[in-house]
């Protein structure tokens, strides 16, 4: 059995015997019989606790009444061959919670706008959900449009759709059976692609083709040719290149690390659980450890997809305003 949801295996790590038990059982059992009992093909080991959950698959588990309460769905494969080499490009498991999630994220955005609507129209002011969504939006709009600096209100609707769009991709982990797209490096690298082409293609419309040149080159004005041109080839413009790409890296490696090190940690306390072979050890201990960080996970989740959708506006801010 492959656990993948945090919160089903902690639920599971409650409800089964400790190992230490069930291992002296077996020994007894094993001592008095005279021929030995057959192994068990797996035994369910730390492996099986964490790397299923972090990685990949071509498999996603639903709830299933059976003895292990879930059913594998096993995703369909679309081989393309490209010279000797064959490439799936089928949908896995992570492109499956973030369908999920954008369905999700569109569901609640596009209701909330039309309960809004309604609301505004019978009531004259928004109620309910509508009014709770508008808050958080309008607190979002104005951190995002003092970031993005003068003249950057266009850019705030696709910062919003980053950050509701993350925020419902780290929340896909936290439910049973569900899986968090943003523990992959593959996704976050992507999300930070397009917010890179966003900022330099703001870049590009803000400040010109030779005022984005600039971004790039560096060459000031006020210096003489023999002080500029080696300071300019050999220093700056390397850095100002290397500038460029190392915003999207931190973007991918800063949500990667931070959703992706919560999730080992409640997977190696529900490990300990499970190793200790102790009722009360495990839950005096690595029990309310891991519902403790599970509920430290949900703020987590907020705040990572905060940070992204901020920085991203800050990104495009700096280079729709960069001068030299």
């Amino acid at each position: 059995m492959r656990f993948r949801s945090l919160f089903a295996m902690v639920v599971v790590a409650a409800a089964l015997p400790m190992p230490a038990a069930a291992q002296e059982a077996a020994a007894r059992a094993s001592a008095a019989a005279p021929v030995q009992a057959p192994v068990p093909k797996h035994a369910l080991g730390p492996a099986d606790l964490i790397m299923p959950h972090i990685t990949d698959s071509k498999t996603v588990e639903l709830p299933c009444f059976n003895k292990e309460w879930e059913c594998d769905w096993h995703l369909p494969s679309w081989p393309v061959n490209i010279g000797n080499t064959t490439i799936d490009l089928g949908p896995t498991k992570f492109v499956f919670f973030m369908v999920v999630a954008a369905g999700l994220c569109l569901l609640t955005l596009v209701g909330a706008a039309r309960s809004h609507a309604r609301a505004t129209r019978e009531h004259g002011h928004p109620t309910g959900f509508a009014a709770g969504m508008e808050s958080v939006v309008l607190l979002l709009r104005g951190v995002f449009k003092e970031a993005l600096g003068e003249h950057g209100a266009a850019y705030i609707p696709f910062v919003l759709t980053l950050f509701f769009f993350i925020l419902f991709m780290n929340l896909m982990g936290l439910l049973p059976y569900g899986s968090t797209p943003t523990g992959n490096l593959g996704v976050n690298a992507t999300l930070a692609a397009c917010a890179f082409i966003a900022t330099e293609t703001a870049g590009m419309i803000a400040l010109g083709p030779a005022g984005y040149m600039k971004t790039i080159v560096y060459w000031p004005s006020d210096l003489g040719i023999a002080i500029k041109l080696p300071l300019s080839v050999l220093i700056m413009t390397p850095v100002e290149i290397i500038g460029k790409f190392t915003k999207p890296f931190a973007l991918t490696v800063r949500l990667f690390a931070n959703m992706i090190a919560g999730h080992v940690i409640v997977l190696t306390m529900i490990g300990l659980a499970l190793l200790f072979g102790s009722w009360a050890i495990a839950f005096l201990g690595p029990i309310p450890m891991a519902l403790g960080i599970m509920l430290l996970e949900v703020l987590v989740s907020f705040i990572q997809a905060f940070i992204f959708a901020l920085l991203t506006a800050v990104f495009i801010g700096q280079i729709r305003t960069a001068h030299h």
